[in-house]
């Protein structure tokens, strides 16, 4: 799962590695968060979108609560009515440096950051849709975690070569599922001391707001 990720490049860096229009005006920090600006390469152009599809749950009295941003998909959910139509219409690369997950035991997790052997920035397998509540918003394709990480969290994004680009993008649904498999590709690790709440943003919307993988 990843809900913490760096993109250290500007947008007309992306837009020029992706042969796409950058968005003019798209700002992004180095680390995204759950219900934050973060860049995607969707509809030609290296745009600005919110991360996290909105889930509008209902409180105990029935009201509606503020909307969690759900920033994960599962591979084996995107049939679900949640999924399908983004899944099947909108499918977008997200541009990565690195992700990170929380290692060690509770209360003293630390941030240890993956990323790809010989790719400074890389592409995670992404959808996106038009909401109501954040505009448009986009959320990562996660699958069974590799080797090198299954000990730290049992799923990771799809990362896709630069041949399978295209593909993801404009390819049928079948053809995009294909895609959707544990990559092979040698992964870097960087396990630091950085405490994972130490200086991270709350997930969009408050308090009622964890994040969720669907």
């Amino acid at each position: 799962m990843c809900n913490l990720y760096r993109m250290t490049k500007g947008v007309d860096e992306v837009a020029k590695l992706f042969e796409v229009l950058p968005e003019r005006g798209a700002n992004i920090a180095e680390e995204v968060y759950p219900g934050y600006p973060g860049l995607v390469v969707a509809e030609g152009k290296a745009q600005a979108m919110t991360w996290g599809f909105p889930l509008v749950l209902k409180g105990r009295q029935g009201q509606p609560l503020k909307p969690k941003p759900v920033t994960n998909a599962r591979d084996d959910k995107l049939a679900t009515a949640f999924w399908r139509d983004s899944f099947e219409t909108r499918r977008c690369l997200v541009p990565v440096t690195a992700w990170a997950e929380a290692e060690g035991s509770r209360g003293r997790m630390t941030r240890t950051w993956y990323g790809v052997e010989g790719e400074e920035t890389f592409a995670v397998a992404g959808l996106w849709r038009p909401t109501a509540e954040w505009g448009q918003a986009y959320t990562m394709v996660m699958v069974d975690s590799c080797p090198q990480m299954v000990e730290v969290h049992d799923r990771m994004p799809v990362l896709l070569p630069r041949d399978a680009w295209e593909q993801w993008v404009t390819g049928t649904p079948e053809e995009a599922l294909r895609l959707c498999r544990t990559p092979d590709l040698p992964l870097t690790v960087d396990r630091t001391d950085e405490l994972w709440s130490g200086g991270g943003k709350p997930a969009r919307g408050g308090g009622n707001t964890t994040p969720r993988l669907l």
